[in-house]
């Protein structure tokens, strides 16, 4: 017979996250705490401490995501002075281990969250304000001297690294799913398509999108997190979810915006935005096979196959 009195998953997650908070000295409201399970990386759960004060507290899925947390730290200790000259915060880590990393919350709201595994939209992407918010943003960070990341430690890919790198994961997806011959042909001809490519590469995050994205009422960004994947690579990895999102006239205008606030613009650049999207199952499959789970590795099966 089952355990009725078991805690559910979503109550053992939080039970567990309070737990381990606690044991850095940082106690935590029960009656406070919420969990977001958007991250493939992280497990992230909010609560308040006794002063009022909301905590984000971020616990790795996985024993390998821990590898980057020192690398990270240094980045954010790059960027943050940059974009606080644009009124843009981000994470100021207060507690940083193997098993957690916690900061006071920042300022402003998602624009995306996932409510019962569904996304739920608090902006719309295809507003033509964020848009220019976006691509002001961008630029902020983009224009930052990659001698200056050099100093953290921060990875940087020179653009035939960048090309190098997507000609490799592009051979192992094929060599480990069944991949529809269209999706395979795409990418093999975006490979050899030397216009896409970028002409230089620049810090950028990696994962730009509302939900790693906060925003006060009137819809100005006001923070960025979740530095996971920052390196110096193809300035369009920070587009093309804004492709995905809201399409190709938004794309435009974003990086129009980009080009007024000092961004470099490639005459491929739309172009290579838009290739990185419809390239999105490549890198859901690497993370399915980085983990060896097998609901990732049916979702990447599922991705890579032709359509019914």
């Amino acid at each position: 017979m089952a355990d009725d009195s078991a805690p559910e998953p979503a109550a053992a997650a939080l039970d567990h996250a309070l737990a381990v908070a606690g044991r850095h000295d940082l106690q935590l409201d029960p009656a406070t705490a919420h969990l977001e399970e958007a991250g493939l990386d992280y497990r992230v759960v909010l609560a308040d401490d006794s002063d009022g004060t909301r905590w984000v507290l971020r616990l790795p899925r996985r024993g390998d995501v821990s590898d980057g947390m020192d690398a990270e730290a240094r980045i954010l200790e790059l960027v943050a002075p940059r974009l606080a000259d644009h009124g843009v915060a981000v994470p100021d880590w207060r507690i940083r281990s193997r098993e957690l990393i916690a900061y006071p919350a920042l300022g402003g709201d998602p624009g995306l969250t996932i409510d019962n595994g569904e996304p739920e939209w608090h902006l719309d992407p295809a507003d033509p304000g964020y848009a220019d918010r976006l691509g002001r943003l961008l630029a902020a960070l983009h224009t930052i001297p990659v001698a200056e990341a050099t100093a953290p430690g921060m990875e940087i890919r020179t653009p035939d690294q960048v090309r190098q790198s997507w000609s490799d994961d592009i051979a192992t997806v094929l060599a480990e799913f069944p991949v529809d011959p269209t999706l395979s042909e795409a990418w093999r001809a975006w490979l050899d398509d030397d216009a896409c490519w970028p002409d230089r590469t620049v810090p950028t995050h990696g994962e730009i999108y509302p939900a790693h994205l906060l925003f006060d009422a009137d819809g100005a960004i006001t923070g960025v997190l979740d530095w996971t994947t920052a390196r110096v690579d193809d300035p369009a990895r920070d587009l093309a979810a804004q492709y995905g999102a809201a399409g190709e006239d938004m794309l435009n205008r974003t990086i129009e915006a980009y080009a007024e606030a000092g961004g470099h613009v490639h005459a491929g650049l739309a172009a290579q935005a838009r290739h990185l999207w419809d390239a999105s199952p490549v890198g859901y499959a690497l993370y399915a096979l980085t983990t060896g789970e097998q609901e990732h590795l049916d979702g990447a099966v599922a991705m890579l196959a032709a359509p019914d």
